[in-house]
C-alpha cells in the first residue's frame, strides 16, 4: 500500500464528495457540517467500509481456519488498515452537530459510527493491543493437557468429552486443573496490559472504562439495574435445581465430595465452565426407570453427518418462509475439523462477510444433539445475516448484542420439544406422561437454568476488573467469590493468584462481552411465547413447536429484517406488547418443573443455597502431595526428603574427605625428596595403573563432579520443602468476607 488509509480516504473524501470547496467563497462551518453533508458522508463510508471489512473478514477467516505465522500477520495488517479507517470516520462523525438534524436515520448512524472502540488507541497502543489479543486467542486455542505418558489433549473434542462422560473425580479433576494451568497461567502475565489499553480505547471514545462502553450498546441508563433484578426473579428457580443436583451428587460421590449445605465442587457437573449441566442427566434424573431416549444414539444409527445437522436446521427456517442459506455457504463455511493437518480454531462462530450472500459458519461438529442444537443456533445468526444485508453496513447487526444470540436459541426451544423430535425420527415415543415430562423439563433445565448465573456473572466481574473495583493482586480470589456467590460454586482444589481461572473460558482471552448471553436467554423464552401464540399452539408452552409455522416466520423475519436500525425497545414492544424484557416466559416454561422441584427439596429437607460454605479441599479430595514428581502420601513425601537430606550431608563429608586426601597426595608429589618420587612412580585411579600427576588430577575433576552433584542434590531439597509447604493465597476465612 503506498499512500495509508487515512490519507487515501482524505483525499478521496475531499475529491468526490465537496466540490463547492472549490466554489466561489468559502463555506461556513454550518454548510461544511449540514444535514446535507452529513448523508455525503455516510454514502462514501458504505461504498469504502464494505470494501475494507470484507477484506478483514477474510483474512482473518484465512488465519482461524488455518493458523499460521503468514496468516496471522496477514490478518494483523488488515485489521490495522481497518482501524485507521475506522479512526478517520468515527473522528468525523463526531464532528458534525446533530441537535438540527431532522432526519432519525442519519442522527442514529453517526450516533454509531462515533463508538469506534479500540481504533481510537494511538498507533503504537493500537499494534501493541492487536499483539496482546492474537496472544491470548492462540494460546487459549492451542492449549493442550498431557497425559504422563500418552497424547496431548486439546479442549475440543477430548478434553469436554472427559468433562462430560467421565464419572471418575479424579480423572475429571485431572482435566479440570489441567486446562487451567495450560491456558491460566499463559495469559495472567499480559492481562494486566490487556485491561489498561481497553480501558485507554474506551476513555479515547469519550467512556470511562471499556466495562461501560460495553454497556453502551445496550442503549439503556438502567442496565446493570435491570440485569439485577433480572437475576433475583430467576434466582428462586436456580437455588432450587442447585439443592436437587447438589442431594443427587451426594449420592453418588458421597460426603467426601459433596456438602449437603455447601458449594458444590465446580468439575463435577458435566462441563468444563460449570454454565451448563445437562450432560449429568443420568446421575440426577428424577425417575431413572423412564429414562428419555439417547437422541444421539439414534442420529449414529441413522447415519448423520455434519452436513445433514446443518441442512436440517436451514429446512427448519425455510419451512415457515424464510431465506435459505445460499450456495456460496454449503462451499466456503467449516462444518467439521479439517483432517489436513491445519491448526484450526474449533470455537463454534458464525461469520457476515459483508457482501451479497456470503455468510459462513465455522465450527468443529461432532454428531450429537448437543451439536445439533448448536447448529440450529450458529444458523439463527445466519438467518439475522440474509434477513438485514440489505440495510446499510452501520445497521448489519443485531437490535441489540442479546437479539443477535436469542434468535437461534429460538428455534432450539421448539426443535428440544419432544413433538419436534417425535416428527423428525429422532424419538419412537409417541407420548409422554407425568413423570417423563418432568424428566424431559429437567434436561431442558440442566442445560439453561445454570447458564442465568454464570453468564451473569462472567461481565460482571469483567467491569469490576475494568473500574478499578477489583484489584490486580485478587482477580482470581474474586472471580472465586463472584462463582460462589453466584453459582453456588466452588474449585475442587485451592487455586492462587498464580492460576488465572478466567482464562480458562474462551471469551475472556478473545474480549468478547458476556451478558448478551445473559440476556438472550431470558429473551429467548420471550419471544418464543409470542411465536407459539401466533403459531396457534395451545397448551404448555415447553410442548410448543413452531416448525412450518409461515404466520410466526413473519413476525421473526419482519424482526430480523430491521437489524439494528431502530432501539431494541422499540422492536420488542412492537413485537411482544413490552418494551423491557421480561422473565414471565421463561417461568411460566419451567413452572411444572419448579412445582416439582419444591416439592422434592421440602421432602429432603434440603436447605437452599450454601449458608455453612466450604471452598478448602485439603483433607476432602486428597491427602497426597508431589514428591520427586510423583504423588505419595505426606508421611511418605516427608521420609523422603529426610532421607534426600541425610544423603546430602553423607556426600558432603565425602567430599570433604576427598579433599583433604587429595591436598595431601598433592603435596607429597610436589616434594623434592629422590626417594619419594621413585616410590611413586605410579599410582591407582579408579582401578587403572598412572602416573601420580595423571592420577591426581583425575581426582581434581572427580571432586569437581561431586561437588556439583552435591549442589544439585540441596537444589533439588531446597525445591521440594518450598513446593510441599507453599499454601493458597487466601483462606475460607478471607472467602467468607
Amino acid at each position: 500500500m503506498d499512500l495509508p488509509w487515512a490519507l487515501l480516504l482524505v483525499l478521496l473524501y475531499h475529491g468526490q464528495l465537496l466540490p463547492w470547496l472549490r466554489t466561489v467563497g468559502e463555506p461556513s462551518l454550518d454548510e461544511f457540517y449540514s444535514e446535507v453533508q452529513a448523508k455525503m458522508f455516510l454514502q462514501f463510508y458504505e461504498q469504502t467500509a464494505q470494501v475494507v471489512l470484507n477484506e478483514l473478514m477474510e483474512a482473518t477467516w484465512k488465519y482461524v481456519t488455518n493458523i499460521t505465522r503468514r496468516n496471522q500477520e496477514n490478518m494483523m495488517q488488515k485489521e490495522a488498515e481497518r482501524s485507521q479507517f475506522m479512526l478517520y470516520f468515527g473522528t468525523r462523525a463526531r464532528m458534525f452537530r446533530m441537535n438540527h438534524f431532522l432526519d432519525p436515520d442519519v442522527k442514529r448512524m453517526l450516533r454509531k459510527l462515533r463508538n469506534i472502540d479500540k481504533s481510537a488507541l494511538p498507533t503504537k497502543d493500537l499494534l501493541e493491543y492487536n499483539r496482546l489479543l492474537t496472544y491470548m486467542e492462540t494460546a487459549y486455542n492451542g492449549a493442550e493437557v498431557c497425559l504422563d505418558e500418552g497424547p496431548c489433549l486439546p479442549l475440543e473434542p477430548d478434553l469436554e468429552e472427559i468433562m462430560a462422560t467421565s464419572r471418575d473425580q479424579k480423572e475429571l479433576l485431572w482435566a479440570w486443573q489441567g486446562w487451567r494451568d495450560a491456558v491460566g497461567r499463559q495469559l495472567r502475565p499480559v492481562f494486566d496490559d490487556y485491561v489498561r489499553l481497553s480501558n485507554k480505547a474506551a476513555q479515547y471514545n469519550g467512556y470511562e472504562d471499556m466495562g461501560a462502553l460495553w454497556r453502551a450498546k445496550y442503549e439503556s441508563d438502567t442496565l446493570e439495574e435491570d440485569l439485577e433484578q433480572l437475576y433475583k426473579e430467576l434466582q428462586p428457580l436456580y437455588l432450587n435445581l442447585h439443592a436437587y443436583v447438589r442431594r443427587s451428587l451426594f449420592r453418588h460421590y458421597g460426603p467426601e465430595l459433596i456438602d449437603l449445605r455447601g458449594p458444590i465442587p465446580a468439575h463435577l457437573l458435566g462441563n468444563m465452565w460449570a454454565q451448563s449441566w445437562d450432560n449429568i442427566l443420568d446421575l440426577v434424573l428424577p425417575y431413572p426407570d423412564k429414562p428419555p431416549e439417547d437422541v444421539t444414539k439414534i442420529m449414529k444409527i441413522q447415519h448423520w453427518k455434519p452436513e445433514k445437522m446443518f441442512e436440517e436446521a436451514n429446512l427448519f427456517f425455510t419451512s415457515m418462509g424464510m431465506l435459505p442459506a445460499p450456495p456460496t455457504f454449503w462451499i466456503k463455511s467449516m462444518m467439521e475439523k479439517p483432517v489436513d493437518g491445519r491448526n484450526v480454531e474449533c470455537h463454534t462462530s458464525s461469520w457476515n462477510f459483508y457482501k451479497f450472500n456470503d455468510f459462513r459458519v465455522k465450527k468443529c461438529t461432532e454428531v450429537t444433539i448437543e451439536d445439533l442444537l448448536s447448529v440450529f443456533h450458529q444458523m439463527g445468526h445466519i438467518q439475522y445475516f440474509l434477513q438485514y444485508q440489505n440495510l446499510s453496513i452501520i445497521y448489519q447487526e443485531g437490535a441489540s448484542p442479546a437479539f443477535e444470540e436469542a434468535v437461534g436459541s429460538i428455534i432450539t426451544l421448539s426443535v428440544s420439544s419432544h413433538k419436534h423430535l417425535l416428527a423428525r425420527g429422532l424419538l419412537s415415543q409417541q407420548h409422554l406422561d407425568s413423570e417423563e415430562e418432568i424428566n424431559f423439563l429437567l434436561g431442558i433445565a440442566l442445560e439453561k437454568i445454570p447458564f442465568i448465573p454464570f453468564s451473569y456473572m462472567v461481565d460482571l466481574f469483567r467491569w469490576k476488573v475494568f473500574d478499578g473495583t477489583i484489584q490486580t493482586s485478587v482477580y482470581n480470589q474474586e472471580w472465586w467469590n463472584l462463582r460462589l456467590k453466584y453459582q453456588g460454586l466452588c474449585p475442587p482444589v485451592p487455586r492462587s493468584e498464580d492460576d488465572f481461572d478466567p482464562g480458562a473460558k474462551f471469551h475472556i482471552p478473545a474480549s468478547v462481552p458476556y451478558v448478551r448471553y445473559f440476556l438472550s436467554l431470558v429473551l429467548q423464552f420471550q419471544l418464543h411465547e409470542v411465536l407459539c401464540r401466533a403459531s396457534g399452539h395451545v397448551g404448555p408452552l415447553h410442548r410448543c413447536d413452531i416448525y412450518n409455522s409461515k404466520v410466526a416466520g413473519k413476525i421473526l423475519e419482519d424482526l430480523l429484517r430491521l437489524g439494528s436500525s431502530r432501539p431494541w425497545q422499540q422492536i420488542l414492544k412492537e413485537m411482544t406488547g413490552e418494551p423491557n424484557i421480561s422473565t414471565k416466559a421463561l417461568l411460566t416454561y419451567f413452572k411444572p418443573l419448579m412445582n416439582w422441584l419444591v416439592t422434592e427439596n421440602v421432602k429432603q429437607g434440603d436447605v437452599l443455597g450454601w449458608p455453612d460454605f466450604s471452598c478448602s479441599y485439603e483433607e476432602k479430595i486428597t491427602k497426597k502431595v508431589s514428591f520427586l514428581g510423583t504423588e505419595a502420601e505426606p508421611d511418605q513425601a516427608y521420609l523422603g526428603q529426610w532421607v534426600l537430606l541425610s544423603m546430602s550431608f553423607v556426600m558432603f563429608f565425602l567430599i570433604l574427605a576427598l579433599f583433604f586426601r587429595l591436598h595431601y597426595l598433592e603435596k607429597q608429589s610436589l616434594n623434592k625428596d629422590a626417594v619419594i618420587v621413585k616410590s611413586l612412580s605410579s599410582t591407582y585411579f579408579l582401578g587403572i595403573a598412572m602416573e601420580p600427576q595423571q592420577a591426581a588430577r583425575k581426582q581434581w575433576l572427580l571432586l569437581g563432579l561431586c561437588f556439583i552433584l552435591m549442589l544439585c542434590c540441596i537444589g533439588l531439597l531446597v525445591w521440594i520443602l518450598t513446593q510441599s509447604t507453599g499454601k493458597a493465597q487466601w483462606t475460607k476465612d478471607e472467602w467468607q468476607s
